[in-house]
């Protein structure tokens, strides 16, 4: 149905045990009134009646006592907080308002909608500006398993460019949510947790190098104080975006408690030509008594996709840990036959078989077999891995280059820099600028040739550099927008000609972990720190959006690669368990018992999986930190 009516009006989406309470007016976008526990079968009588029970007591203006603060809110209406969307056409055209908002609620199929997810409702609402010749869009699906998707857009109807400095929507919370949780970490140290009260103000996290980062908040809640796994109501956003981003609590004079998030955009990123629009990052909402029901809603969303890994997760040994630069054909041959008696079922050579990579040092961009240490190319090794059964996969780096290396000589004008050149490298290596059309055909090409011609089943895609001084050739222009962009499409593309492909997303550990990268990854590697005590606090908290098939869980060696703790194996293999299982292990060098026992961990995972990977995630409330 659409609302044209002039009047205000409320609606009620259910699903998935939610409820969202909607109030439409005219010439505003759509403000939440309530977002939470099913409220049950309303009629049209009852919503009528809660419009004036949900009022608030009228002060001498808007800006004093609002009312009403919609998805995406303005200064315009009196909010003086945040603006929801900032941007101007040269100087002007930097304060909207609308003429005319239309409202329409679809269900999932319907005309305009497309392939929408099966079982969900939408509210799309657009607001004319005509004044400032904008158009804006913001829409609300509630999904059938009861998570909010909320994005907003803007459409160019000038003559004029228009630069979008950020566009980013809203979900209020109640009062009753007076304490915050979020995550911080490091690298080899992902998914602290923190709290904190909800007090005036604003409680804002960025992420500025082109990824969430291993410090991403990666989720922004807010709950009744001391809300825990198991009780304790709790609201939450998370930002489905693997580029540059914010995630803010904001709480006003007003009495408004916001969860926000969006895109961060750097200066000239988003500059709209006549009839050009820009959407906002999914963000996602979910809500529950205590953090268990809120993982579960992302977990059933995730779930449901038709993308979503439907046959066992493979066992798999990553070689890393094993060898390392070291790569000798016997060595690794050795560890294929071990890898394969032990029940293992994918076996993934990692860094170091391509040319010029003895060391970290060069080689990233020169996506050739290295034949001075594969005369044969891989094709030794994979055979012999396909004859024991197992799937082949490989790394690659595809986002990145290092200065010393054939590509980066041959095309320097592919790499990332501004007028100061390419900036400090970081585990020297610096950045492909994929918003060269050049340099991502190159990149698709050499990739999709190994593809097919080791019949690979598995990328480990990493990336190891955050995304600084990346300006675009030759007007060194930021292209950070640009080029995550071009990486789902990169991933997209190579799925697309190799139908099975699986792709984990790996970023020096836990560094792109998103429900943005998500949409075209098959696992992501949580952590580079395998330390089964670390584990145990990033596999939880990274719970919290990630059911456990899509995080990769390994059985290290006894002393750990990151931390040199010695953990037993039982304690190892244990956390391992809890997820997509794997091995970073030299398995030739291990004691018979030990492999005896990784044998038997092994088979028990491979018997639990279907249980593991498909029931619901229970944590209990030892403690809350």
């Amino acid at each position: 149905m659409a609302s044209a009516s002039g009047e205000t009006s409320l609606v009620h989406l259910r699903r998935g045990g939610t409820s969202v309470l909607l109030r439409l007016d005219p010439d505003t976008l759509p403000c939440v009134l309530h977002w939470g526990p099913d409220l049950g079968d309303l009629p049209d009588s009852g919503l009528a009646e809660l419009l004036p029970a949900l009022g608030m007591p009228s002060i001498d203006s808007p800006i004093s006592a609002q009312e009403a603060v919609a998805l995406l809110p303005q200064h315009s209406s009196g909010w003086l907080g945040r603006p929801g969307l900032l941007g101007s056409r040269e100087g002007r055209a930097w304060s909207v308002s609308f003429d005319a908002v239309t409202h329409a609620v679809q269900e999932a199929g319907a005309p305009g909608w497309g392939d929408g997810p099966g079982g969900a409702v939408r509210v799309r609402s657009v607001g004319a500006d005509t004044g400032n010749e904008l158009e804006v869009t913001v829409e609300l699906e509630l999904l059938a398993s009861g998570l909010v998707r909320l994005t907003a857009g803007i459409r160019n109807l000038g003559s004029r460019a228009y630069e979008v400095r950020h566009l980013e929507p809203a979900l209020p919370v109640p009062a009753e949510a007076g304490e915050l949780l979020d995550m911080t970490g490091r690298h080899t140290h992902e998914r602290a947790p923190q709290r904190r009260t909800f007090d005036m103000g604003q409680w804002v996290r960025e992420a500025w190098g082109g990824r969430p980062g291993h410090d991403s908040a990666t989720v922004l809640c807010a709950g009744r104080p001391g809300f825990g796994f198991r009780s304790g109501r709790v609201w939450g956003v998370h930002l489905a975006y693997s580029g540059n981003q914010v995630l803010s609590a904001e709480h006003s004079p007003t009495g408004w408690r916001l969860l926000r998030g969006g895109e961060l955009l750097l200066p000239g990123e988003v500059r709209l030509e006549p009839g050009e629009q820009y959407s906002s990052p999914p963000l996602l909402g979910s809500w529950g008594e205590g953090l268990d029901e809120f993982a579960h809603r992302f977990h059933r969303y995730l779930r449901a996709r038709p993308q979503h890994p439907s046959r066992p997760r493979p066992v798999l040994l990553n070689v890393w840990e094993a060898v390392y630069f070291d790569h000798d054909l016997d060595k690794l041959i050795a560890l294929a036959d071990r890898a394969a008696a032990l029940g293992i079922e994918r076996y993934v050579l990692d860094d170091g078989w391509f040319r010029n990579r003895r060391n970290d040092r060069a080689g990233l961009g020169d996506w050739y077999v290295d034949t001075d240490v594969w005369p044969e190319g891989l094709h030794p090794l994979v055979d012999r891995v396909h004859e024991l059964g197992m799937e082949f996969g490989l790394w690659f780096e595809p986002e990145m280059i290092s200065l010393d290396s054939d590509l980066a000589r041959e095309h320097p004008q592919w790499l990332f820099q501004t007028e100061h050149g390419p900036g400090i490298a970081s585990r020297h290596q610096h950045v492909l600028d994929l918003g060269h059309p050049e340099a991502y055909a190159h990149v698709l090409a050499r990739m999709s040739a190994l593809v097919d011609e080791y019949r690979i089943a598995y990328i480990k895609w990493d990336h190891n550099r955050a995304l600084v001084d990346a300006g675009h050739s030759p007007a060194y222009t930021p292209g950070v927008h640009e080029q995550t962009l071009a990486a789902y499409r990169l991933m997209a593309e190579l799925k697309a000609r190799h139908p099975g492909l699986e792709i984990e997303s790996c970023s020096a550990g836990g560094g792109r972990t998103d429900l943005g990268i998500m949409e075209h990854a098959d696992r992501v590697w949580v952590s580079d720190c395998i330390d089964a005590h670390e584990r145990q606090r990033v596999v939880r908290w990274t719970g919290l959006t990630l059911p456990p098939e899509l995080m990769g869980t390994h059985v290290g060696s006894g002393t750990d690669h990151t931390t040199l703790r010695v953990h037993d194996l039982s304690f190892r293999a244990g956390t391992a368990l809890w997820g997509h299982m794997g091995v970073e292990w030299d398995l030739t060098a291990a004691p018979e018992a030990d492999l005896a026992a990784l044998a038997e961990w092994i088979a028990f995972h491979k018997e639990m999986r279907g249980l593991l990977h498909s029931g619901e995630v229970v944590h209990a409330d030892l403690d809350n930190p």
